[in-house]
């Protein structure tokens, strides 16, 4: 008479799951110092990135401080529909898209233009030279940087006596306090500031591109400009829409640091953005909810802009952030 055995029940998809967590756990373990290092940043984000955003929702309340968050009583859509009723609605929203879009059309493609002018400069002391002057404003304080930027177009700096010695003004020109010179100093300044700091993302992706392509392409007879249009530029490509995408979702968070720093009531008209405006009905006349709503709208704006070129340049160029 057979006998049969009960073994029990099998499972065997057990050993299979097993060595599938093992597998993914190997390079975890084997990398567990790179990954410890994340520690710190993941800390900072919790803390002062994702924990203070809970504070968001005074937007939709009458905050008083006194009270708290949670006790101060809820007005819904009120302070945005204040805002959107305003009088400064489309002067600060004008302000803001055209201050950072004049910054995006000439900033951003003036970065790419100086890296690719410093790829081609063979020799290597020269190029250490232009670099490091390139790359000194960025470091110099914001606060140093603007106090510059007055002492330079106040009327007896020297921007008036280089204008007047060249006979393009005849008297000199108190250039802070005019409406219609705001932008392109702000623009301007801006440029000089950072042209030499961006360039250096670009010129790591240019390192990257195969010196291969280049040789093979002078066997062909490809000048230096056919090398720029057919190689350079396309090699660097992903890079160029992954900061553009980024600079996009950041159209309208220009800092009000710097514009506090050289605005006036008499700019008002040109240098009100968002952010000042955030910072004078906050901070200075204690309107914390009707901020925190213009600001709420500000990021949301922002959000969406990131969202739609990222969607645009992954089905145009296949490049994208996600």
């Amino acid at each position: 008479m057979a006998s049969s055995t009960n073994l029990g029940p099998s499972n065997p998809a057990s050993p299979s799951k097993k060595s599938s967590f093992s597998r993914k756990l190997k390079p975890i373990i084997a990398n567990r110092y790179l990954y410890l290092m994340l520690v710190p940043v993941i800390i900072y984000f919790i803390l002062f990135e994702y924990k203070p955003m809970y504070g968001a929702i005074i937007a939709f309340k009458d905050f008083n401080p006194f009270r708290g968050i949670w006790d101060s009583p809820w007005v819904g859509f009120k302070h945005f529909e204040r805002f959107f009723e305003s009088y400064y609605f489309w002067r600060l929203l004008r302000n803001t898209f055209l201050i950072s879009f004049y910054s995006l059309i000439i900033i951003f493609p003036a970065s790419i233009g100086f890296a690719l002018l410093l790829n081609e400069l063979r020799v290597k002391a020269f190029k250490s030279v232009v670099q490091t002057i390139s790359y000194l404003p960025h470091f110099i304080s914001l606060i140093v940087i603007c106090g510059m930027i007055i002492d330079f177009t106040k009327p007896t700096g020297i921007i008036n006596s280089l204008l007047m010695n060249i006979g393009l003004v005849k008297e000199p020109l108190s250039f802070l306090i005019l409406p219609e010179w705001f932008r392109t100093i702000y623009v301007g300044s801006g440029l000089w500031q950072s042209i030499g700091w961006n360039s250096i993302i670009y010129l790591a992706a240019l390192s990257g591109i195969n010196p291969s392509l280049y040789e093979a392409a002078v066997m062909d007879g490809a000048g230096r400009f056919k090398q720029l249009i057919h190689i350079t530029l396309p090699g660097i490509l992903p890079t160029i829409m992954i900061l553009f995408i980024l600079n996009i979702g950041q159209l309208l968070n220009v800092g009000w640091d710097k514009i506090i720093l050289l605005y006036n009531p008499a700019t008002y008209d040109t240098a009100d953005v968002i952010s000042t405006f955030v910072y004078r009905r906050g901070i200075m006349e204690a309107d914390y909810s009707f901020s925190a709503a213009v600001g709420l709208f500000n990021s949301v704006i922002n959000f969406t802009l990131l969202v739609i070129a990222n969607r645009i340049s992954r089905k145009t160029t296949e490049s994208s952030l996600w």
